[in-house]
């Protein structure tokens, strides 16, 4: 993932900057693509030079311009890329004149003077304060641009106007003469500002910049940097053997790799028999939390596994996830069989063995393999560990400890490290950080693991930083419109909820009971059927997926491993904030006599695997944060949070703040034209239609969001 610490509008940046969050964030930003502590220098800058540009932006009238703050020129991870350095703003807009894509590199100096080091050269200066020269700020601007619009650069391959300027906002032009003589570098980069000529630098602006903020240019800057991820769902549509829309990046890219490594050293070549009576075999770990890339990486070995002929299935304990895939993908009965499965279908270990196993979700692994609709002969006797390490003889296993939401959950690392031990196989671990799904905002999964009490971190308040967007709402209607708004402009959509009503099935006419039920605002959950329901709605093993989802309400067991553009969240009554700590509550329900379905009795959580007695309170509070961390983390966008608690709305929306003094909501309509791509549901299209959309609007270099 390219470097960037912070993507705001200058007005947006200035009006963080008033909550005094600017600095901060930045620092901690930076900290986390290992620059370690700022230095004060560093922080002045931020304080001083970003926010001087960004007045200048609203005087210009020109606070729609995007700041990109901080960011690498280059997707290049060469050693000379890396030398290269950060710019320290990248503009974008669009062109007042001509409409398309317009950016200005720009370098911040806070100096105040510069004398010549030598009369017969202008490309270094000497800056008080500064023990060796520096080179003169528009040949550093030379080398940007040309990483910038080079073969790895950011911008390569886009129509756009690029320039680039210094700004010396503490300086005057007679106190920086030398950097302004007739032998100073010329170019397209090579401008330069001080506090005298401010009223120029607000009329280049204008002349680069256009007033309207109907759209986001930077959306194409992120796209580039690669800071948003194809939709796990899209890209799975090209994952079946024969390609495969999955970048693996960085880390991503190492784990597989050495998974493709050990097949070849470890198993026999395709379709021939073992050379010895007890092969070989090896387990690999891999941990990472939400969004960091686990299933693109299986999904990804899967492909390539089977392209190489080799034995592989997709083991999953998610029956939504598979379900999904199945659905969106396109996949007969026959051909997902064949390369989907569940954990609980290994009782009986194959003979052969398969060659790899892969694993996703292990976090979901039961203790004992068991289906209440099997005879007692086919239920499992032994770990279900150990019968899915007996069945292959390679064995990839992704699992995120955040995502166990249910007690009888029991895949950890210990539990595998274990296994493995008992087996004398060695583990090969690896752990994913970069995080993909949230609009690659690690900084808003860090948010909500604090918000959540699932970290050492405090709660803090939410910083915006361009990629990912929440808001607060204060009632349900309120985040059902914004949600519905988008889903109807294209955008893939959810809404779910924490278990906190009574769940019913359809009645015998089909009909959705509206269970989840708020004042006035009643909605069904989505549908417990195997088909479809009275009015349309589908079955909960395609809910998230189908168009017809949007009208129903999720849970932790329809949404968990899957994500949307937007996310309306419900908190219930399961976890709400009291003083200064979160309270955990088990509900009751009661049958309401005249509609003749339960109702809640009191509020809390009503998940019969949850909220029983059995479970102690440590263990209860856990499992709601868990299902609360799945459920924020569902959207790739933006994430619309609304608590049935007064109380704890009003804790929410004093860490969130307000979203009309932001203005950071970013809705479809927002983004550029060529980005603006319906993701919706493609079910209604045959296998091949899907592939060969997919693939085209991939060719055109589109991001699908």
């Amino acid at each position: 993932m390219s470097m960037l610490l912070l993507r705001l509008s200058a007005r947006d940046l200035l009006a963080l900057n008033a909550r005094r969050r600017l600095v901060p964030h930045l620092a901690d930003r930076w900290v986390h693509f290992g620059g370690g502590e700022s230095s004060e220098g560093e922080r002045a800058a931020w304080a001083k030079s970003l926010v001087c540009l960004a007045e200048d932006l609203m005087a210009a009238e020109r606070g729609n311009v995007e700041m990109i703050v901080e960011c690498s020129p280059t997707t290049d991870k060469s050693e000379e890329a890396r030398k290269s350095g950060l710019i320290d703003v990248v503009l974008v807009g669009r062109h007042p004149a001509e409409g398309n894509l317009s950016v200005q590199l720009v370098e911040l100096k806070q100096w105040s003077s510069v004398t010549r080091v030598e009369a017969a050269t202008a490309d270094l200066v000497h800056v008080p304060g500064f023990e060796e020269p520096v080179q003169h700020p528009a040949l550093q601007l030379s080398r940007y641009h040309a990483l910038f619009t080079g073969p790895t650069g950011l911008l390569n391959g886009l129509q756009f106007e690029c320039g680039g300027f210094a700004y010396l906002h503490n300086a005057t032009d007679d106190s920086v003469r030398p950097l302004l003589g007739v032998d100073a570098p010329t170019g397209p980069y090579a401008h330069m500002y001080t506090r005298d000529s401010r009223p120029r630098l607000l009329k280049d602006l204008r002349r680069h910049f256009t007033a309207e903020d109907d759209y986001s240019a930077a959306e194409y800057i992120l796209n580039k940097m690669k800071l948003g991820n194809t939709p796990l769902l899209d890209a799975m549509v090209n994952s079946n053997g024969e390609d495969t829309v999955f970048t693996l990046r960085g880390r991503q890219k190492k784990v597989s790799e050495a998974v493709l490594e050990a097949s070849e050293l470890i198993l026999d070549r395709p379709g021939q028999e073992a050379l010895v009576p007890h092969p070989q075999r090896a387990v690999f770990l891999i941990t990472g939390g939400a969004g960091t890339g686990k299933s693109a990486i299986g999904l990804q070995l899967r492909a390539d596994l089977e392209a190489a002929g080799r034995t592989v299935k997709y083991a999953s304990g998610s029956r939504a996830f598979n379900s999904a895939i199945k659905e969106y993908v396109g996949y007969t009965e026959a051909e997902f069989r064949e390369r989907f499965t569940y954990f609980s279908s290994f009782v009986d270990a194959p003979n052969p063995p398969l060659d790899v196993l892969i694993c996703d979700e292990a976090h979901r692994l039961r203790d004992r393999s068991t289906n209440r609709h099997l005879p007692v002969e086919k239920q499992g006797i032994k770990p279900q560990v150990d019968e899915l390490l007996d069945a292959s003889r390679v064995t990839v296993f992704f699992l995120d400890a955040g995502q166990t939401v249910r007690p009888h959950e029991v895949g950890t690392v210990e539990l595998i490290e274990e296994a493995a031990r008992r087996r004398d196989v060695v583990l090969r671990r690896y752990g994913l950080v970069e995080q993909y799904r949230c609009g690659g905002s690690d900084a808003y999964v860090r948010w909500v693991r604090a918000l959540l009490g699932l970290s050492a971190q405090p709660v803090h308040d939410w910083v915006p930083d361009g990629l990912m967007h929440i808001e607060v709402v204060d009632t349900p209607d309120e985040m059902e419109s914004i949600v519905r708004s988008e889903f109807s402009h294209g955008a893939t959509a959810r809404m779910v909820a924490g278990y906190c009503w009574p769940w019913s099935k359809p009645d015998e006419d089909k009909n959705l009971e509206d269970d989840v039920r708020i004042g006035d605002w009643h909605r069904p959950w989505n549908a417990s059927s195997e088909s479809f329901c009275a009015k349309g709605e589908p079955p909960s093993r395609i809910w998230p997926v189908h168009d017809a989802g949007i009208g129903q309400i999720g849970c932790v067991y329809t949404a968990q491993g899957l994500e949307w553009d937007w996310c309306g969240v419900i908190m219930g009554d399961d976890m709400v904030w009291r003083t200064d700590r979160w309270v955990f509550q088990r509900g009751t329900r009661r049958k309401d006599p005249e509609a003749g379905v339960m109702r809640v009795a009191k509020p809390g959580s009503l998940d019969p695997k949850v909220r029983t007695s059995t479970l102690d309170d440590d263990e209860f509070a856990r499992c709601v944060r868990h299902a609360y961390h799945v459920l924020l983390t569902r959207a790739s966008r933006a994430t619309v949070l609304y608590s049935t608690d007064e109380e704890t709305r009003n804790h929410l929306r004093a860490l969130v703040g307000d979203t009309d003094v932001q203005g950071l909501r970013p809705t479809l309509a927002s983004m550029p034209p060529e980005l603006r791509i319906g993701r919706r549901s493609l079910t209604g299209r045959s296998r091949r239609e899907r592939r060969a959309l997919l693939k085209a609007r991939l060719k055109d270099g589109m991001m699908l969001f």
